[in-house]
């Protein structure tokens, strides 16, 4: 059995495509960070004035107090409601901007997968030792790696931005509260964006780096490549099984073109084929029915009920069979045979037309040996 680490091709685009419908994407976290963060950001600073300018109104209005509130204590529950449904207001439309966020990530960083297999209960994910292989792969090691080296650079960049307004900051404390308030707004907004510049650029890392771990984690042996090639082109006993099968189906729908034969030659009890011959519309006479035993025994009878001619020529019957394919020309090596065959037919027809004697018995046509399968096995034998 091969190990993983004989998996050195890359992957096919079928265990790609497989892998996919299972819920099986490249995705990036840091992108979906980066969109909550920037969704998140851009929500408050957005919403925010809107938002507490609502609720200042409503405040004003709900801490206004005269007699005729005094004496409707249950007004009280009223203002209640309208105060929780203006918050309400504001913290589903920040969760929707967030939440369309997520999807959209999602979508740009692996695509749309319509998939339940992600969220179906997998036992194999409780045992303990695959659990600590997968501590020890190559992408929770990337991961890692990443982690480590982002902490290291908002670190530093946080120090470094802290460092840089400690001063500013320690002097809004003589400013009025209004001016205090505006340039604390603004030192956050400029620290969260060198936040999100931080993470888009470790997003833009991290898309194609995801991407690359995929494709590592589905890579193929010799052997898997193998068993996908024979899968996919089929094994060849099943193959010869199926188009066996096809040929049954497609001898018993025949049946229906036996009333439209000129004759049907039979073995006399095994095969049974019916010929058709139109000298305008064909160039050679054409199979458009044939069978074995049971199958045989069908078309024999519905050629006489429509009074179609069967003939008795073994050697024929079974060289048509086993060489001539239905809706088809008869072999070229054959012509001669069916020529005779249909010499005969034309004779016999005209004799009961009451236009000639009647033909004597059907003398045999010359059947090439090496055509007719019985006459094969006799020479080998």
């Amino acid at each position: 059995m091969e190990s993983s680490q004989d998996r050195n091709l890359p992957a096919s685009e079928r265990k790609l495509q497989k892998a996919r419908s299972e819920g099986q994407v490249a995705r990036s976290t840091d992108l979906t960070h980066l969109a909550v963060l920037g969704a998140a950001a851009a929500a408050v600073l957005g919403l925010s004035p809107l938002l507490f300018e609502r609720l200042k109104l409503a405040l004003s209005q709900q801490l206004s107090f005269d007699a005729a509130t005094v004496l409707q204590p249950g007004t009280m529950m009223d203002r209640m409601q309208d105060m929780v449904w203006t918050g309400m207001s504001g913290a589903i439309a920040f969760a929707a901007i967030i939440m369309v966020a997520v999807v959209l990530s999602a979508i740009a960083g692996g695509g749309w997968v319509a998939s339940l297999k992600p969220v179906m209960p997998d036992f194999s994910r409780l045992s303990p030792l695959q659990g600590i292989s997968g501590l020890f792969s190559k992408k929770k090691l990337a991961e890692i790696v990443k982690m480590t080296l982002v902490s290291i650079i908002l670190i530093v960049i946080a120090a470094m931005f802290l460092k840089s307004g400690a001063g500013t900051l320690a002097g809004l404390v003589l400013q009025p509260s209004v001016s205090s308030l505006r340039h604390l707004m603004d030192w956050l907004t400029v620290g969260m964006g060198l936040l999100l510049v931080v993470i888009l650029l470790v997003a833009l890392i991290d898309l194609p780096l995801q991407n690359f771990l995929h494709k590592s984690q589905l890579k193929m042996s010799r052997q898997e490549m193998k068993d996908e090639h024979k899968e996919s082109d089929g094994n060849p006993q099943m193959k010869g099984r199926m188009r066996a099968k096809a040929r049954e189906i497609a001898q018993r729908s025949s049946i229906k073109a036996v009333p439209k034969a000129d004759f049907v030659v039979m073995n006399p009890t095994h095969y049974a084929v019916a010929i058709q011959y139109d000298e305008a519309t064909m160039s050679a006479p054409r199979v458009i029915s044939k069978g074995a035993d049971l199958l045989a025994m069908k078309i024999r009878d519905i050629a006489k009920a429509h009074e179609i001619p069967v003939l008795q020529s073994p050697p024929l019957a079974r060289a048509l069979y086993a060489n001539a394919e239905l809706d088809e020309s008869i072999p070229a090596s054959l012509y001669t045979a069916v020529a005779q065959v249909l010499a005969y037919v034309y004779r016999l027809k005209a004799a009961l037309r009451g236009e000639g004697p009647m033909p004597g018995d059907l003398p045999q046509p010359e059947v090439p040996p090496e055509l007719d399968p019985l006459a094969k096995t006799a020479a080998a034998s």
